[in-house]
């Protein structure tokens, strides 16, 4: 069970994820208007997630996350694809990430490498069920299935990203604690050689989306050692700091956190509203530092000059 990010972390103060797949994809024309979203490129655009994927390696991103958060088998299979087909999109997704990594550090210098990450990593994205709903439930958590019922949704996929060759999961945008302890069961008992990070969707700095108590959550978790570092996503950049300083106070786990750009989401309508009044990921990357965040990146609308503000000023 090796910890790359751990690994890593022992060469460089922090890590740099990536930013938004779908925001980017479509800047290329790629519609994600469906319930797949970013996972529809993987049916018809596979070069342009490449592009996407290189263009957050090239901003300075040390991870990158696969394009399947929202990739999951039986949403592939409603729209007509056979259970191979779907498991075909979520183990390419995987071979895409891979494949732009290889690319592109075989073409830096040695010079080059010694400014980056020791071992880039690609980390499988595993969303949670609310956003198989597609109906805005990752930012609620407003729904309650069995832990047999987690278990049934979230081990195909694990699966095929273990087999694939992922280097850790990253449980992303969990806004329910019921389903978050079932994912780290999950990840105890059948993929004892891997590990991820678990990142909360949160309602602000001190609750999860369902309205547990970040402390209680990230403290749960302290007793999972394949839980390797813990944090928060998907969230308004403002509730990061707050949040960190909430989440240090509970673990020593490096902590992960990866908001969106400052963009307003209503998830009736599906869109986006700019805020004037947020800052900057060069304002703030270095606070988000300080209060103990070790591993920084983007989420919803995020782009790679975010990324590359973040490696600026982690540098």
């Amino acid at each position: 069970m090796p910890d790359l990010l751990k690994k890593d972390l022992e060469n460089q103060k922090a890590l740099v994820l990536d930013g938004a797949m779908a925001t980017e994809l479509e800047k290329r024309g790629v519609n994600t208007d469906s319930q797949l979203w970013s996972a529809a490129a993987l049916i018809n655009h596979p070069q342009a997630v490449k592009d996407v994927h290189r263009s957050y390696f090239e901003a300075g991103a040390d991870v990158a996350i696969t394009n399947t958060y929202q990739a999951n088998l039986d949403s592939f299979q409603q729209i007509g694809f056979t259970p191979h087909q779907a498991s075909k999109m979520v183990t390419n997704a995987v071979k895409l990430a891979q494949e732009v990594r290889t690319e592109f550090y075989s073409n830096l210098s040695t010079q080059e490498r010694q400014k980056r990450a020791k071992y880039p990593l690609i980390a499988g994205s595993v969303g949670p069920f609310g956003a198989y709903l597609a109906d805005g439930s990752e930012y609620t958590g407003d729904y309650d299935l069995s832990e047999g019922e987690y278990l049934e949704f979230h081990e195909p996929r694990m699966r095929l990203l273990d087999a694939a060759g992922i280097d850790l999961f990253a449980f992303e945008t969990q806004p329910n604690f019921e389903e978050a302890k079932a994912i780290a069961n999950l990840l105890e008992t059948k993929f004892a050689n891997r590990t991820g990070w678990l990142s909360f969707s949160v309602k602000d700095a001190k609750r999860l989306c369902d309205g547990t108590p970040l402390e209680e959550a990230v403290a749960y978790f302290n007793d999972y050692p394949q839980i390797t570092a813990i944090g928060v996503n998907c969230t308004r950049m403002e509730n990061i700091e707050e949040a960190v300083k909430t989440i240090r106070s509970v673990t020593e786990k490096p902590i992960v956190v990866y908001p969106n750009n400052g963009d307003i989401y209503n998830p009736e309508t599906k869109k986006w509203k700019p805020d004037p009044s947020s800052q900057s990921f060069s304002d703030l990357a270095p606070k988000w530092l300080n209060a103990g965040a070790t591993i920084i990146g983007g989420c919803c609308r995020t782009t790679p000059n975010d990324i590359r503000e973040v490696r600026d000023a982690l540098n």
